[in-house]
């Protein structure tokens, strides 16, 4: 039996439609190449931009005055709705608003809460640790500002994808070390939580399963010097202390080479007696969650996030 034959047929079919149209691996080409690819397919597959009452862009300042870009939604025009900060997915060098507006959309819309994603600087331009400190400076932001968008800044979350779920991550344990802003729950797919080297994930699955083992190490190479890569703020999993971190949903792809040290985070977090939920999706990759024209398992992660959200602000 050949590793591929723990994939779904419906995500095989996804990896071979993929080969087919030979795509250049982003490790051949420049970070504005690797941008243009990624967004010009972000979407292909993903589900269908739902409509939402209340959509806004928005400029948050980072510590240095710099103004990072960020979009709200909501379901409805409802005052007093909690809010999720999301942090898209991308190597930290790669993706945007409009590569996760899909997502972002069915958050808002399956959770009944406002999402405001943000566009925090990619590298190489801006290197380590300049992404961790924009979401940081953004949650922050949204803790004070949230009245004057009519949100409710007492029930505040804060999730990503991939690195994105690294840096929701890094902004719950910084929130808990410097005592606020209170999050209500951390939401994390499939996040990069420490270096992957010797992992049984990274053996199986580094190769042909959508994120390769090149390209994961081309997007590092864009953003931290390997010297650097045990910093807890680039991998959780070495965080000293997490105690009184937020609450987790962690939500994983089976065929993944980042599984196995995303379940250790969970563990660590387990142990230090926060509460964690954990669910993994059988037989598909990577960033699966974006693929809900083909995948199934796309759409009910999706669900169990919007679902742990309710749970998280009290709406059910």
């Amino acid at each position: 039996m050949t590793r591929l034959a723990t994939l779904t047929p419906q995500m095989a079919g996804v990896l071979e439609r993929i080969h087919r149209a030979k795509r250049a691996p982003f490790y051949t080409l420049t970070p504005a190449e690797a941008r243009a690819a990624y967004l010009a397919a972000a979407e292909i597959l993903d589900l269908p931009r739902a409509p939402l009452a209340r959509i806004e862009n928005l400029q948050i300042p980072a510590r240095d005055g710099f103004p990072l870009g960020a979009r709200l939604y909501a379901p409805s025009k409802q005052a007093g709705l909690p809010v999720l900060l999301y942090l898209h997915g991308g190597g930290f060098t790669v993706g945007g608003l409009d590569t996760h507006d899909s997502l972002c959309r069915q958050l808002a819309l399956r959770s009944g809460c406002a999402v405001v994603s943000l566009d925090y600087r990619l590298a190489p331009e801006h290197r380590f640790p300049t992404a961790v400190e924009d979401c940081i400076d953004a949650l922050h932001w949204l803790a004070r500002e949230a009245a004057t968008l009519r949100l409710d800044a007492s029930r505040l979350a804060v999730g990503g994808d991939s690195a994105g779920g690294t840096l929701a991550a890094v902004c719950a344990i910084d929130a808990a070390r410097r005592g606020g802003p209170a999050i209500a729950l951390q939401l994390l797919f499939y996040p990069g939580c420490g270096v992957l080297d010797g992992t049984l994930s990274m053996r199986m699955f580094g190769n042909g399963f959508l994120l390769d083992a090149p390209t994961i190490e081309w997007f590092f190479a864009q953003y931290i010097e390997p010297g650097r890569r045990r910093d807890w703020r680039f991998s959780p999993l070495y965080a000293d202390d997490v105690e009184g971190v937020a609450p987790a949903w962690i939500g994983l792809a089976e065929c993944d080479p980042l599984v196995d040290n995303a379940v250790a985070y969970g563990d660590k977090l387990r142990a230090a007696g926060v509460a964690v939920e954990l669910e993994i999706w059988r037989g598909v990759t990577h960033d699966f969650i974006k693929l809900g024209r083909a995948v199934r398992e796309a759409g009910e992660a999706q669900q169990a996030a919007a679902q742990a959200l309710r749970r998280a602000f009290a709406l059910e």
